[in-house]
């Protein structure tokens, strides 16, 4: 298959790697809020377009499914030459964290968990029938027009209009196709390891926003309860991508959580 169109940042010789994956729309730019704040943290930083996304153009396989797409970062972490990285993922890139963190324990020494989950629920499954509906009789473009409903609070994307016709405008000249997204809302719509959550050593930042409209707080909950070492870290606000739209206050979470479990052990 194609290769993965990825980014590296900040020192080569960094102690500790940072990979970002983002959620549904799978491209790098969602973190560049984090970028700097990462970078001058110390962090070397690697960011990638999704397969079937982006600058990773493919035509999506039958079937294509979470498992897939947590192969396709251990093909950026061998082609980057990183053995190990501190995985952080927004909603289906969570999924894809907690799929690796799974299927190769061995390359991840952290997770971020944003606005993740663990199993389907009732209430986003309504809210991708009604984007898929949207998608399927009226077209991309009223697909992408309706994203932001999804993404930000109404007072935050009001405040920020342009910003957010902006991006409007940039996802639409960017999509992927109709086909690629089906199969990207099908894979995380089937995923579910609740079960195994449990089996998850790494220890875990899970991060929410409560007034989140597509992904349930309670969701991250659901996380917390069943991983095995976790900081949990609940927002009033700033909805499903609370990462853009509370940067300095997410950032300075991810940081903390970054430079305690990066620490060197201490002898007893």
């Amino acid at each position: 298959m194609p290769s993965l169109h990825y980014e590296v940042h900040g020192p080569a010789d960094a102690a500790a790697t940072v990979l970002l994956s983002s959620g549904l729309g799978g491209s790098a730019g969602f973190w560049q809020p984090q970028l700097g704040a990462l970078v001058a943290a110390g962090h070397r930083v690697i960011a990638y377009d999704q397969r079937g996304t982006g600058r990773s153009p493919a035509a999506l396989p039958e079937m294509y499914a979470i498992e897939d797409m947590a192969k396709d970062v251990l093909e950026v972490l061998d082609a980057t030459n990183t053995s190990q990285c501190h995985f952080a993922g927004h909603a289906l890139g969570g999924l894809v964290g907690l799929q690796l963190a799974l299927d190769a324990p061995s390359r991840i020494a952290s997770l971020v968990l944003v606005n993740a989950w663990s199993k389907p629920n009732p209430h986003s499954a309504r809210c991708f029938e009604a984007r898929l509906a949207l998608l399927g009789a009226c077209g991309p473009r009223a697909y992408v027009e309706a994203q932001p409903i999804f993404l930000y609070p109404a007072a935050w994307a009001a405040e920020h209009a342009q910003r957010v016709a902006d991006e409007v405008d940039h996802a639409f000249a960017h999509f992927p196709g109709e086909a690629n997204m089906r199969a990207r809302i099908a894979a995380l719509r089937a995923f579910d390891i609740d079960a195994r959550l449990a089996d998850i050593a790494a220890p875990a930042l899970v991060a929410a926003a409560k007034d989140d409209a597509l992904v349930p707080w309670t969701c991250s909950q659901r996380l917390a309860d069943g991983l095995r070492d976790v900081t949990l870290d609940f927002m009033p606000h700033g909805g499903h991508a609370h990462s853009v739209t509370e940067a300095e206050a997410f950032n300075r979470s991810l940081l903390d959580f970054l430079s305690r479990v990066s620490a060197p052990a201490i002898p007893a």
